[in-house]
């Protein structure tokens, strides 16, 4: 009997041993591109006169370094209706600020970014978003009937194409929930979303609990930014064998000058309720 057990000891470190092996693979890199963070969320309520747009460089996917942060390219925001000019000051830092924006709602807006001797252009209309109507908890509404979850009620506006974001998060959470939705089938009428969250300990996450902060921001958005968005949820929720290959998206922000070097991002003009529910 001890001789079996120091052979089966022997055969089980062996084959530890074996799986030890490190393989070495090299990776392509592309050559770095402008990454344009442009998102001007005008809070519902507020004037929305201070916005910031971040600009830096992509790096490879296994580079542990910092963002690589974009100084002296010249940002400028143009109402095209009106043909207020906003330009943006560079905070030599990535950020580049105004404090003197106005955000008309369905007003259309263009960016202007120049970098390295080219011109990368995008357009996107301010669209407006609809009031929340009633934020409460209940057990009801989600998947599991003994998981709190907080509602949101909003009435959609009837007759016109609305697309909506909504940016849910737990506070203290590393990463918010994000999902889309268009009224096709809900225009003109009330309508609710939950969150919830259920227990999931692969994953560390934690249910609801009385004295949570639920940190809940309600954007309106285009057309085009809702198909860009529904694509990349899609491909940050994909996984398994049977998934499909994920490709990278292009964003709104076309370079004028050379149009194969294309910039990453995403210029966005959106409207904004945020709010924080707390669980009783």
């Amino acid at each position: 009997m001890n001789t079996f057990k120091k052979y089966s000891v022997l055969v089980t470190g062996f084959f530890i041993i074996s799986c030890t092996e490190v393989i070495d693979l090299e990776v392509t890199e592309a050559a770095p591109r402008l990454v344009i963070e442009a998102s001007l969320d005008w809070n519902k309520g507020t004037m929305g006169n201070e916005q910031n747009i971040q600009l830096s460089t992509s790096t490879p996917y296994f580079d542990s370094n910092s963002i690589e942060i974009v100084t002296g390219a010249t940002v400028v925001v143009t109402n095209m209706n009106n043909g207020t000019i906003f330009n943006f000051v560079d905070q030599n830092n990535g950020n580049y600020y105004t404090d003197s924006f106005i955000p008309i709602r369905n007003d259309t807006y263009k960016l202007e970014v120049l970098y390295n001797n080219e011109t990368y252009l995008a357009e996107e209309i301010m669209t407006p978003v609809a009031d929340i109507e009633a934020l409460f908890q209940s057990t009801e509404n989600g998947f599991d009937d003994e998981v709190l979850e907080v509602n949101l009620r909003y009435i959609d506006p009837a007759g016109i194409d609305n697309y909506y974001l909504f940016r849910l998060q737990k506070e203290g959470a590393l990463l918010p929930d994000l999902r889309d939705m268009s009224d096709e089938f809900t225009d003109g009428n009330s309508t609710t979303l939950f969150f919830e969250l259920i227990e999931d300990e692969e994953i560390n996450q934690e249910a609801f609990v009385a004295g949570d902060k639920a940190i809940i921001h309600f954007y309106g958005i285009s057309k085009r930014y809702f198909n860009y968005i529904r694509l990349l949820i899609a491909q940050n929720e994909s996984g398994g064998p049977f998934s499909t290959i994920p490709v990278p998206l292009r964003g709104n922000c076309t370079n004028m000058t050379n149009e194969d070097n294309y910039a990453f991002g995403y210029f966005r003009a959106s409207q904004v309720v945020k709010t924080t529910y707390t669980f009783e």
